[in-house]
């Protein structure tokens, strides 16, 4: 098997990334991206995955924190396109349910080649909220979207319920985690790629 493993660069007038993955982890990180919040989200989404991740990241977070997130984002999902390679094996659908006390999300994944996003049910005025004082709510959904459009993934995030901002945004990478783990997973019983189409 081919090392599912990739490593990226990206330097803009805005942020400054540098980020490694490698798809057959443990969880192992190493994160830094000068906004604290996100190291957190980012360390729940390589855990829970299985996925060791590295990112150094520097941006005008005076500024804001959104051109640092979103280009993380971009950054993780062409490292994720890149690693996963021609799919070949993989399980390609995946899906999850996960509480964090009072919250609940479900996500489902599918490695599909085609760039998709449904997210609904976060609760109204949630993409106002500052979470830890600096990262916005809105940012949780565009993360996704940076990382499903540049990975080429089909993603469904459905807030179940929830109050916290915190345990709402960290449900949702939880579940989403939980999702790509399964839908990447090398599954012994499929030769070749699992599309009718014979590519993905």
């Amino acid at each position: 098997m081919t090392n599912r493993i990739a490593t990226l660069q990206r330097e803009t007038s805005e942020s400054s990334i540098e980020l490694s993955i490698d798809l057959d982890g443990t969880g192992a990180t190493d994160i830094e991206t000068s906004v604290p919040f996100y190291d957190h989200l980012l360390t729940a989404f390589a855990k829970h995955s299985l996925t060791d991740l590295r990112v150094r990241a520097d941006g005008d977070t005076d500024i804001d924190v959104h051109h640092t997130v979103e280009d993380i984002g971009i950054v993780l999902g062409q490292a994720i396109k890149i690693a996963l390679g021609d799919k070949r094996g993989i399980s390609r659908y995946g899906d999850a349910l996960v509480p964090l006390d009072e919250a609940l999300v479900q996500a489902v994944v599918d490695i599909s080649g085609r760039p998709y996003l449904v997210h609904t049910g976060e609760p109204a005025g949630f993409e106002f909220h500052l979470i830890g004082g600096h990262f916005t709510g809105s940012m949780v959904r565009h993360v996704f979207e940076a990382i499903s459009f540049n990975a080429a993934i089909t993603t469904h995030i459905t807030v179940v319920g929830g109050r916290d901002p915190h345990h709402i945004a960290e449900a949702e990478f939880k579940a989403f985690a939980r999702a790509f783990r399964q839908a990447k997973a090398l599954d012994p019983l499929i030769t070749g790629i699992p599309s009718t189409k014979g590519a993905l």
